[in-house]
């Protein structure tokens, strides 16, 4: 049975776009007939931009017509987390204080989209501030699996709409896990790409050091086909990386885009205590690996325990200094959670803050060499198979735990890819990441294709 066209990958419609075998402005309609249904009961979207949704659509298609193709995302629908800047459209963050708040002109990332052709739908719940929860004043994104469970956040909405079929890819926002964290308990490929390698301007900020920006989609090659549009080094931040940006899509092998890579695991970074079926996760993944040509080997991980911890305190003192006016002036209107972050920041001990960033640079070092022995690290996302919405309280208590296979890798700045890695006896999405040096994004996504290509694990629908 063929699958239905809103659950096909973004390279699938983008052929048929093309072609001439799919109208532009009839796929933009269907998608917004689906969420005006589906979406409602998932609460994925803040905003739906139908309006400019239809004249983008119109104008791919009189522009693939007259043979003015753009590349693959052109015609596409997708859709942005609610902390891009969009010009003459709500961007809120999340938060209350931002509720008003309007651009007057596209972030970056939404303007190179915008260039490549793409159709915006709307724009993404998050949580608030793109820290630890959703506001109480806004709906509570569901788990399109199951919604006593959380969809990751702090991205929820991108991992929402990407795995229940209401956009063909969208953008994240990672500071410590927000990519990841969804991709894995939706079931999708989230990319958090090397820090600078994406252009923050005109997106609000978590914590400046460690936020990136990346897409989320249901596979390796439409992640590349997405990173290759938004990459790339801009005046507008000096951050930016002006490394040249390759065709990531052009980039991939086929099945073979992993052989003669070197793997590497450490098992005792991996284990205990870690859900038995997630450990099972990551040792399918090394057989499907290897036997497509990869070599995997053990290794020694750098202690993360220090940089796990400091992680938390570079969020809360870095989000301090952009929301310290706001929260001077009206902290009532702040959540309980990131409000409490926001206070923390304001009061901390400068010292302590002095030997985390000790502690990061020492790990950045540490981490640099072992990518010296391998090509890239496997790791799980989350220790733990599923987090019911009734248990958050104990996910967010234990917080540097939670965090011990994402965080560091914001701290140290590498790329990271999860892919799916296949559904726990109850029915919840699973996933690993592959983590590699900086700028390794192409080597990174071509391994995460060749194991699609030789698996299964990225078809999985939820039931929607």
């Amino acid at each position: 049975m063929a699958e239905a066209i809103h659950f096909l990958s973004l390279l699938d419609v983008s052929e048929r776009i093309r072609r001439g075998r799919l109208s532009a402005i009839v796929l933009t309609e269907a998608m917004l007939e689906r969420i005006a249904v589906v979406d409602p009961s998932f609460n994925s979207y803040l905003l739906v931009t139908a309006d400019l949704a239809r004249r983008q659509a119109r104008q791919a298609d009189a522009e693939i017509a007259s043979g003015r193709w753009r590349g693959p995302l052109h015609g596409v629908p997708i859709a942005v987390k609610d902390l891009c800047f969009t010009a003459g459209i709500p961007t809120t963050f999340g938060m209350k204080v931002y509720e008003g708040f309007v651009p007057d002109a596209d972030g970056t990332v939404v303007k190179r989209l915008a260039d490549a052709g793409s159709v915006l739908l709307g724009k993404l719940h998050l949580h608030e501030g793109a820290f630890g929860e959703h506001h109480a004043s806004t709906k509570t994104p569901l788990n399109p699996w199951n919604k006593a469970y959380w969809p990751g956040g702090s991205s929820s909405g991108s991992g929402i709409a990407t795995a229940a079929g209401l956009c063909f890819g969208s953008l994240g926002s990672d500071t410590g896990g927000s990519i990841r964290f969804p991709s894995n308990a939706c079931g999708v490929t989230g990319l958090k790409p090397t820090w600078g390698r994406v252009s923050r301007h005109g997106a609000f900020p978590l914590a400046e050091s460690l936020d990136t920006l990346g897409p989320m989609t249901r596979t390796a090659a439409d992640a590349a086909a997405m990173l290759t549009a938004i990459a790339g080094h801009d005046p507008a931040d000096p951050t930016s990386l002006s490394a040249p940006v390759p065709d990531y899509l052009a980039a991939l092998d086929g099945v073979w885009g992993a052989r003669g890579l070197t793997i590497g695991i450490d098992r005792s970074y991996v284990g205990s205590p870690v859900d038995a079926e997630v450990l099972a996760v990551v040792e399918a993944a090394l057989e499907v690996l290897a036997r497509i040509g990869a070599r995997v080997v053990s290794v020694e991980m750098p202690d993360v325990r220090p940089v796990a911890e400091g992680q938390l305190s570079f969020c809360e003192v870095e989000s301090a200094t952009f929301h310290e006016a706001a929260y001077r002036a009206t902290p009532e209107l702040f959540g309980v959670l990131l409000g409490k972050a926001v206070a923390h920041g304001l009061a901390h001990d400068p010292l302590v803050y002095a030997r985390h960033q000790m502690e990061r640079d020492r790990f950045k070092g540490r981490l640099a060499r072992l990518f010296d022995e391998i090509d890239a690290l496997i790791v799980p996302v989350s220790p733990r198979v599923g987090i019911r919405y009734d248990a958050f309280d104990e996910f967010m208590n234990d917080i540097a735990g939670q965090l011990r296979f994402t965080g560091p890798f914001n701290m140290a700045g590498n790329p990271t890819l999860t892919l799916p890695g296949g559904l726990s006896s109850g029915g919840l999405p699973i996933g690993f990441q592959l983590v590699g040096p900086h700028l390794s994004e192409a080597k990174l996504l071509a391994a995460g294709h060749a194991l699609q290509m030789a698996s299964d694990w990225h078809l999985r629908r939820p039931p929607v």
